[in-house]
């Protein structure tokens, strides 16, 4: 990944991580914590693609499996974030500007319950059943809530930071970026005008020159 998006993701990852634990697991919500963290992977994969986002939820979920007061084992939330992250940057629209909203608020509806059914599947396999104590019925209903409701104020907003970060003309790696952010510039469209014109008129004085000499020599 290139330095901006890199900077740009560990800061809102880190942002996310930190509100998420000092202000959101706080309120002692019923059932689920909205999940602050999987809002921000899902709005940086729509933006950047399959590749960093699944590097992106990776490194998310590796940072809350560490963060206190994590009590499960380092690297199950890391995977659950990974397979989100990448199977939200196969979705992303193209572009990554929204044409509407029911896309990535159906993905968001779906990633709320995937990563809830993959989290404590994994669970399962390690031996936590915490999730059978709570219920995961009520799991899956108040983390679909949630996210809905947190979606709309943060999803469109990570989408436009990212968006900034792939508008810079020289790191892109894509030749139509790269045109499009000269365009903007208005300055290598206008210099390859002008040399353009320059050859045109020279190579026009030179047929005009060489027509002469010959019509001399016909004389």
């Amino acid at each position: 990944m290139r330095i901006n998006r890199t900077l740009l993701s560990v800061a809102l990852v880190v942002v996310a991580l930190v509100v998420q634990v000092s202000v959101l697991a706080r309120l002692q919500l019923p059932g689920a914590t909205p999940d602050l963290l999987l809002l921000v992977v899902l709005g940086l994969a729509f933006v950047y693609g399959p590749v960093s986002g699944a590097l992106i939820g990776f490194g998310a979920g590796l940072l809350a499996d560490l963060a206190p007061p994590a009590d499960h084992a380092a690297g199950r939330y890391a995977l659950v974030l990974c397979v989100i992250g990448y199977l939200a940057g196969m979705a992303r629209p193209e572009k990554g500007q929204l044409k509407s909203a029911f896309t990535p608020m159906a993905f968001v509806f779906a990633a709320a319950i995937g990563s809830t059914l993959l989290y404590a599947g994994v669970g399962a396999l390690v031996g936590d059943t915490a999730a059978r104590h709570v219920g995961l019925g009520s799991l899956l209903f108040t983390a679909v809530v949630y996210d809905l409701l947190l979606a709309p104020f943060t999803v469109p907003l990570i989408m436009a930071l990212a968006r900034r970060t792939e508008s810079d003309p020289v790191a892109d790696n894509s030749g139509g970026d790269v045109a499009a952010g000269w365009m903007a510039s208005g300055t290598g469209l206008r210099i390859g005008d002008q040399r353009g014109g320059m050859r045109l008129r020279a190579a026009r004085s030179r047929a005009a020159r060489a027509g002469r000499i010959k019509g001399v020599k016909r004389l």
